[in-house]
């Protein structure tokens, strides 16, 4: 059993476990490789080296609590997923177009990525796309929509400011994170467009009214 397990630990390695446990019960995501703003330039995640090598342990103790913990080697990324559906995270509107389209500039540029399997972009960008999209209502948005929606997002690890200053009213460098993948899979693409067709045309009142749920790698 994984108590048996974890009482073998040395108390170094039982506190990880603690730690490592409580950040993706947080942040839901985590990556292999991360960006240093003071480096410059991409580092292995040592929590999740940490995370890997107790990962047979975290797992069989998610489960017993209801939790699936899920590990990617190829892209680098693990993902704790509620198997009763519960403690989902709503978000706004604005926040989910946001998420959708930075998957599909992830999916537009995913084939010229390094071995970090991160994508390189800026909040202009992303946001020029969904006005070109007809995602944007009136074709504008927010300097308080596109920062809450990128804290959001950087927060459970899906994209990553590359600067070392707060979130800039003006847009800032960002990464989008292998992780994304876990939200909206190759076969959900197709329904995500098909979702932002119906949302564009939806009524004023249904988009206040209307809150996306971020599935956690279910789709």
């Amino acid at each position: 059993m994984w108590s048996d397990d974890f009482e073998a630990l040395s108390a170094y390695e039982k506190g990880e476990f603690r730690r490592i446990g409580n950040y993706m019960l947080s942040h839901t995501y985590m990556v292999r490789y991360m960006y240093d703003p003071t480096k410059q330039m991409t580092l292995p995640n040592s929590d999740y080296l940490t995370a890997v090598r107790l990962y047979p342990i975290l797992s069989d103790y998610f489960e017993v609590t209801g939790w699936r913990l899920e590990k990617d080697d190829t892209y680098g990324m693990l993902s704790l997923i509620n198997t009763f559906d519960h403690n989902r995270l709503r978000i706004d509107r604005f926040t989910t177009l946001f998420l959708y389209t930075c998957r599909l500039i992830y999916e537009e540029e995913r084939e010229h990525t390094n071995d970090f399997h991160v994508v390189r972009t800026d909040t202009q960008t992303v946001v020029e796309k969904m006005r070109i999209l007809g995602l944007l209502e009136k074709g504008k948005s927010t300097q308080k929509e596109r920062i809450e929606a990128q804290r959001t997002l950087a927060h459970y690890n899906i994209i990553q400011k590359m600067e070392r200053n707060t979130w800039n009213t003006e847009g800032n460098q960002i990464l989008i994170l292998p992780s994304i993948l876990m939200i909206i899979s190759n076969q959900g693409i197709n329904d995500m467009m098909i979702q932002l067709e119906e949302m564009k045309g939806e009524s004023a009142d249904e988009r206040i009214e209307k809150e996306e749920i971020i599935d956690e790698a279910d789709n």
